[in-house]
């Protein structure tokens, strides 16, 4: 039997998410989505996409739902989680993608509608009961009897982690900062507009580069605890559509070369890491990773050795498509774990 997920919140990373599960026929299967937006409009934004380009797939839609590739998926317009019919279609898993229920206690109102498990789309507010997982890097801590409710944390710490768990795995990470330079983002105003959180994130996207706070690198510590107190970055957001960039300056512990730090971040995009990070040696710029699957693209050509113990290394991320698909990537290996799907 496939997993059966809904969506709550069929946003870019929602629609992304669905695309993503599509490539997974007889593992996914999508019983429901939630969204204020009606199922006419949800279906024109899953057919035309300005960033990745046309669903390749057919797509009508009535008042009730969406019809994708001849299966009938039901939508539903509902503000209180607690009361969606996720019992009714038998969700195993919701996808989390409103960005508004990040706390336990909110996301709890999804397994209050009768869900299993949630996976939260974005960091949770409540780390020290909503544990954070990621593909590559700490997968493997999920425990069915105690995780009904996680966080596949945020794009930009999928993208930092893979790197700094291979710094720190081969030569270990003694202090570090990084910055994302960070392609605009739904969340920013076309023009300059007020903002209650910080001025400056209410300034036009579009003719902007907006430096701003991130809790990317601090995050990456719930997943690699050894790192607590050793991380810490900024972002600055850009006037592009898609696909960011990490840049890790740090501090190691041995000493090393820039060339044996590539030779590790090959052999792990290789080996234990393939498919979440990639490797290239190629020139290469933002626009060659969009809609890149991975997590995380090591750019062998960017990094900068100053000495033996103090490197600057680059990694590439597709903020929307590379971060969906770890989405599916966790949600498959925990029903594999749980025996939702067999081996």
């Amino acid at each position: 039997m496939p997993l059966k997920v809904a969506i709550n919140g069929f946003g870019r990373i929602g629609r992304l998410v669905f695309r993503a599960g599509l490539n997974h026929p007889d593992l996914i299967e999508f019983v429901g989505i939630n969204d204020l937006v009606p199922p006419p409009n949800l279906a024109y934004l899953l057919k035309y996409d300005s960033t990745h380009g046309r669903f390749q797939g057919d797509v009508s839609a009535s008042d009730d739902g969406m019809t994708i590739n001849g299966k009938f998926i039901p939508c539903v317009s509902v503000k209180n989680p607690a009361e969606l019919p996720w019992k009714e279609k038998g969700a195993d898993y919701v996808v989390e993608s409103t960005g508004l229920f990040t706390t336990f206690e909110g996301a709890s109102n999804h397994l209050a509608a009768g869900a299993k498990r949630v996976i939260l789309s974005a960091p949770t507010k409540d780390p020290e009961k909503v544990k954070t997982l990621l593909m590559g890097v700490n997968h493997d801590r999920f425990e069915p009897a105690e995780d009904t409710i996680v966080s596949n944390a945020s794009c930009t710490t999928n993208c930092l982690a893979p790197i700094a768990k291979v710094i720190d795995d081969n030569f270990g990470l003694a202090e570090g900062l990084m910055t994302t330079v960070h392609a605009m983002t739904a969340t920013q105003p076309t023009v300059d507009g007020p903002s209650k959180k910080d001025l400056r994130a209410g300034r036009s996207a579009a003719q902007n580069i907006i430096p701003a706070s991130t809790g990317a690198a601090k995050a990456v510590t719930l997943v690699l605890p050894q790192l607590k107190g050793k991380l810490t970055g900024m972002a600055f957001r850009v006037p592009t559509p898609d696909v960011s960039v990490v840049d890790l300056t740090f501090k190691s512990e041995k000493s090393t070369s820039y060339k044996e730090i590539c030779a590790a971040m090959k052999a792990a995009a290789e080996g234990p890491m393939k498919g979440v990070l990639g490797y290239t040696e190629d020139p290469v710029v933002s626009t060659d990773f969009t809609s890149d699957s991975h997590s995380s693209i090591f750019d062998a050509g960017a990094g900068i050795e100053l000495n033996s113990n103090f490197f600057k290394v680059v990694s590439w991320y597709d903020n929307e498509w590379g971060y969906s698909y770890r989405v599916v990537d966790l949600m498959l290996s925990m029903a594999e774990k749980e025996g939702i799907l067999s081996k």
